[in-house]
């Protein structure tokens, strides 16, 4: 088995959720990153535009300019890179500079010409070719991850459908079924005992994933039904950054699972739990050298 990978959440934006305005400007941006490889990252997730409750679009330009430089500067430095967009125009400029995935939470409804860019990027270079990530969200307007859709009483079970149905049409469109990532939209348009069930069923989906030569990538980092397990005093939910811990444990349970890769903010924890799962996995792991006492004094 391969190691589950870790994807820093990298927000090139001024008003996401967790960390709107810290690494708004190309150069903070590409410190963070370089930072959160140093820290143990495999793949950066460049986005440029929210979609935290409440939030709207931006114009298309705007986004593009936030992304692009940062893509095109940490593929020059032969750091693997993802954009977290829903426009195939950004996603374009975004494979030109360089990047390795295209990560749509919208899995392609937001955009009618989406899977058309991903597939013309992989027939175009063959030594560069281009992962698809489609996630689930149900929803009329893709903007805000807020509110609750309708899944028809079983959310796994819809997870499983209309990722299938999206998968199905990438193909279609001529993507390579070996490009393609499902994650199950933890956190959008879903309840918390929702979120909870899809990751209980991970390791269901995963394999069956798997067989069909689809890889699973799992975001839950920071999401509020998380900080609900650390409330404050006052009983409403922590912070963001509460909910690390909680997140860690996630990042766990997801390797343990066989998720290809988390996407996470702080990359220390999520990365010792990765390691931990794939020494477990492999009943083997790095040892110290004897006499190691000693020699620390």
């Amino acid at each position: 088995m391969s190691r589950t990978l870790v994807m820093g959440i990298l927000n090139v934006t001024e008003d996401s959720f967790s960390d709107g305005g810290s690494w708004a400007t190309t150069e903070t941006a590409l410190a963070h990153a370089r930072q959160m490889v140093a820290d143990g990252a495999d793949i950066i997730d460049i986005g440029g535009e929210s979609t935290r409750p409440g939030a709207t679009r931006v114009d298309p330009g705007v986004e593009r300019d936030r992304v692009v430089p940062v893509i095109a500067a940490l593929h020059a430095e032969g750091i693997t890179t993802s954009v977290d967009t829903m426009r195939a125009a950004t996603a374009a400029a975004a494979v030109d500079a360089g990047v390795d995935i295209v990560n749509d939470v919208s899995g392609g409804l937001a955009d009618p010409d989406m899977y058309r860019v991903v597939a013309q990027a992989n027939r175009r270079d063959p030594a560069h070719r281009v992962d698809y990530c489609l996630m689930h969200w149900r929803a009329e307007r893709f903007a805000s991850a807020e509110g609750r859709a309708d899944h028809g009483g079983d959310v796994v079970a819809d997870v499983r459908h209309l990722l299938a149905e999206l998968a199905d049409a990438a193909v279609a469109a001529g993507i390579p079924a070996d490009r393609l990532i499902l994650d199950p939209g933890i956190g959008f348009a879903k309840d918390a005992d929702e979120n909870w069930a899809l990751l209980g069923a991970m390791a269901s989906y995963t394999a069956d994933w798997a067989d069909r030569g689809y890889r699973t990538l799992i975001g839950a980092s920071r999401k509020r039904f998380l900080t609900a397990l650390r409330p404050g005093a006052d009983g409403a939910p922590g912070t963001p950054a509460s909910a690390d811990d909680a997140t860690a444990a996630v990042t766990a349970l997801s390797a343990a699972a066989g998720v290809w890769a988390v996407r996470v903010h702080d990359i220390p924890a999520s990365r010792a739990a990765v390691d931990v799962a794939y020494a477990v996995a492999q009943a083997h792991g790095p040892a110290l050298p004897e006499g190691w006492r000693a020699r620390r004094g």
